[in-house]
């Protein structure tokens, strides 16, 4: 018997997130993969690829209450919602790259001329980081993605899926990004991203600080900016008028002898008087590349944490796992996530650039909740009620608006323990999140 989904399900659409993934897009990403429709009766690809997404937009929910959401509003799909198992054997048909290629087909650079904390002297500001996501402690998870484990080497939590992203730091927009597991280090997801990054600045904390990571992306024509451990670029080879010096950074071959030689320029200061950081860049000249800027500019990087902020604890939600109990569907999963969360960064951006302002001012919750709501009330089925739809939003600046961010700070605590209840360690005290003063750089120029 063939489905009633099978003759109508090409209405369902993703809401106003249906704008940066219309049907042309996906159709070509699903024949770009080999995934045609070849089975009469089963659940449509394109179908199946806005479901996923929905999946990721409405993580919370099971598979009988995403259909639900998807269709509620279209007459002859609401009342026939096919069982989870039909769901559950179409995503594996579908696998893992068709979601990818989405992903890779709607990302984008995001930030416009003017866009606050997007650009410095022309260069795109964008910053690498990654993060963990856990997964459904299954044997398949856990051989491809690892886990944490006990001293004897039994497992003591979920499996975890590690993602390296690169993003932009003025709008939060993910523009690439690598998928692997606890058992795959962040320097090897970083390195492929090198070319996405060509022509824009780069900023990434000290454990990116690796011979590797810097060649691949100068080679790829982008500039970097790494925070440095204290035993890294001693080297000096010539100071420069502005306290900055050059250093020279070798990598050691297994027989210890000097392999790969990189000159970079080493930028030293304090905030507020506290530790001595360091920074390397491949922006060796003065002039164009003031120390003072950069040592500022290096704030930037905290905007991925604020990225990986938005999609595991607002989209995702506070301490969900995963939904997928095999390697691909965890990957399709992440994709779905990754081109979610662009998707509501462009809606963001957009919003923001109407009423110049800047995007940090909108609220990612509230976007977040508008595009379910547009899903659920079909709201955006046809072009004209996308616009008035997108239109309407924009028109609720008051609603949206979180107001210019303020200076504020707050300890940095495990706040999640490893073992559920176990005591925390004593004299375990977290003060509130309060207001603080701006604070100051003070640049400590090398002596000759």
């Amino acid at each position: 018997m063939v489905h009633a989904w099978a003759g109508l399900s090409d209405q369902v659409r993703l809401g106003v997130l249906t704008q940066w993934v219309p049907p042309e897009l996906v159709d070509q990403a699903v024949s770009d993969c080999g995934r045609r429709d070849r089975r009469p009766g089963a659940l449509p690809a394109r179908t199946m690829v806005y479901f996923v997404l929905a999946l990721a937009l409405f993580h919370q929910d099971s598979y009988d209450d995403v259909a639900e959401n998807l269709v509620s509003a279209i007459p002859g799909l609401a009342g026939d919602v096919p069982n989870k198992s039909s769901f559950a054997r179409a995503r594996r048909r579908l696998g893992a790259g068709v979601l990818e290629t989405v992903f890779h087909r709607v990302a984008g650079p995001v930030a416009q001329a003017g866009t606050a904390g997007s650009f410095w002297r022309g260069m795109r500001v964008t910053a690498v980081d990654g993060f963990f996501l856990d997964t459904p402690d299954t044997p398949a998870n856990r051989e491809a993605f690892g886990g944490p484990e006990a001293p004897d080497g039994s497992p003591v939590a979920f499996p975890q899926a590690r993602v390296v992203t690169l993003s932009e730091a003025g709008t939060h927009a993910v523009l690439d990004a690598r998928i692997g597991g606890l058992n795959c280090g962040e320097l090897e997801l970083a390195t492929p991203l090198a070319e996405t990054a060509r022509g824009m600045l780069v900023v990434m904390d000290r454990n990116f600080a690796v011979l590797d990571v810097w060649q691949a992306f100068t080679g790829a024509g982008a500039h970097l900016l790494i925070r440095a451990k204290a035993p890294v670029a001693r080297s000096v080879v010539e100071h420069l008028p502005d306290g900055s010096y050059l250093a020279r950074v070798t990598s050691l071959g297994r027989n210890g002898r000097k392999t790969r030689r990189v000159v970079v320029r080493v930028i030293e200061y304090q905030v507020d008087g506290g530790e001595t950081i360091r920074l390397l860049t491949d922006l060796l000249a003065p002039e164009t590349a003031p120390a003072g800027e950069l040592a500022e500019l290096y704030h930037q990087r905290w905007e991925a944490e604020l990225s990986n902020r938005q999609i595991k604890p607002s989209q995702r939600g506070p301490q969900e796992i995963l939904r997928s109990a095999a390697p691909d569907l965890v990957h399709q999963e992440i994709w779905a996530h990754l081109t979610v969360h662009h998707c509501l960064s462009r809606m963001i951006v957009d919003i923001a650039g109407h009423h110049r302002i800047d995007p940090d001012r909108i609220s990612f919750v509230k976007i977040l909740k508008a595009a379910r709501r547009s899903v659920i009330q079909q709201s955006t089925a046809t072009p004209r009620k996308l616009q008035q739809f997108l239109a309407r939003l924009t028109a609720k600046l008051r609603s949206l608006d979180i107001g210019p961010r303020r200076d504020r700070e707050a300890d940095r605590l495990v706040k999640r323990f490893k073992l559920k209840y176990a005591d925390p360690p004593k004299g375990w005290k977290r003060q509130p999140t309060r207001r603080i003063q701006p604070k100051t750089i003070t640049l400590l120029p090398k002596l000759v």
